[in-house]
């Protein structure tokens, strides 16, 4: 299959530039010119760009895939995370010209024009990876406009920082997921499919947008509170601590995964922080404290936990042996248990799965 080229540029905010060419929305030669803005990250995935790219935790975000070859296996309707991109835009080495897959329905680039998302492609992805990881993620603008226009877009960028992006990704009415014989209520603030599925092997799952109040949520009779992933920084995420510290005190058995991990903290009187990069990846490993075991972990956070701030308020249950980064909490004296990455690995390894069967059992005491 052959295609034409058009030419593009990736900007940092930093002022360093990457020529490649333009795919996704936007490549014709035909069409306006395209700038493309949001915050750089990379995702060191060898597999899974389209689970990645529909996952609500990247709003805001562009994604560089540090695997050279993206596309081989093309796209399969069933393996969306969410109805949609949310992801800003996306970076590669190398696009696929031909998808070899059974189960493929279409082509990485037609998806990508499907969802309106534009992409660069023929970037020196291992330099780009390296300079973020020096500088941590920034800002930066990519597209088919003059590299002038596309500097000013990545100086004006303003990352995930201070930004609630949650308001672009829950649903805003509520919805019923699975027919389990237990009864969990789910705050959306970016929920995947995976996460949905997973809990519904067990539960029927009373989905709700971020914004549901405490009472809202206990009138439902829960066995069970779930706090899912999302994007964005989460001291943003106004009102959500308070909630949560109101059904912390209800004796509900509750289970956080990522930002409800931090919102979690925060609830508690804890603090997050930045990553100068974040972890994006399948392959994180984190040593399980209880048991001494390291598990192989799905990543996608660029804020984390600071554990010396709650010290009194929290045993620290999992730690990331690349940074010593807190990954996983259980709260003193409530019926709540959290962890900072993804147990549904969708994508990513399975090593995890067990603390769903955790989350059940804490519902079944109760």
């Amino acid at each position: 299959m052959t295609r034409s080229i058009r030419p593009a540029a990736l900007v940092l905010k930093d002022g360093t530039v990457f020529e490649g060419e333009a795919i996704g929305a936007g490549s014709s030669e035909l069409s306006a010119p395209v700038i493309a803005r949001g915050e750089v990250v990379f995702h060191t995935g060898l597999s899974g760009y389209q689970e990645i790219l529909t996952d609500p935790s990247y709003a805001g975000q562009i994604i560089t895939f540090t695997t050279p070859h993206i596309g081989n296996y093309g796209t399969a309707a069933p393996d969306n995370e969410s109805a949609k991109v949310f992801a800003r835009g996306v970076i590669v080495r190398e696009l696929s010209r031909r998808r070899s897959n059974w189960r493929s329905d279409d082509s990485l680039d037609s998806f990508l024009k499907q969802h309106q998302v534009s992409g660069i492609a023929g970037i020196d992805t291992r330099k780009l990876t390296r300079v973020l990881r020096e500088s941590g993620a920034m800002p930066g603008a990519f597209g088919t406009a003059t590299e002038s226009e596309l500097r000013k877009a990545a100086l004006s960028e303003k990352g995930t920082t201070g930004r609630n992006l949650i308001a672009q990704v829950t649903t805003t009415k509520s919805f019923i997921h699975g027919s389990g014989k237990l009864k969990v209520v789910a705050f959306d603030f970016g929920i995947k499919t995976t996460m949905l599925n997973c809990l519904g092997e067990f539960a029927t799952v009373h989905v709700v947008p971020a914004t549901t109040s405490a009472s809202d949520v206990m009138a439902l009779s829960p066995n069970g509170i779930f706090l899912s992933n999302g994007p964005g920084d989460p001291e943003m995420v106004h009102g959500a601590p308070a909630t949560i510290r109101e059904l912390l005190g209800t004796g509900v058995a509750m289970f956080g995964i990522c930002l409800g991990h931090q919102l979690m903290a925060l609830a508690l009187g804890g603090k997050t922080f930045k990553l100068p990069f974040g972890h994006h990846g399948a392959n994180h490993p984190v040593r399980n404290l209880a048991t001494n075991t390291v598990e192989i972990t799905s990543q996608n956070h660029n804020f984390c936990v600071d554990a010396d701030s709650l010290a009194t308020k929290a045993e620290v249950t999992h730690v990331n042996l690349n940074d010593n980064t807190n990954e996983g909490m259980k709260v003193l004296g409530a019926n709540a248990f959290s962890v900072q990455y993804h147990p549904e690995a969708g994508p990513g390894p399975h090593d995890s799965r067990y603390l769903f069967a955790e989350f059940v059992a804490r519902m079944e005491a109760k």
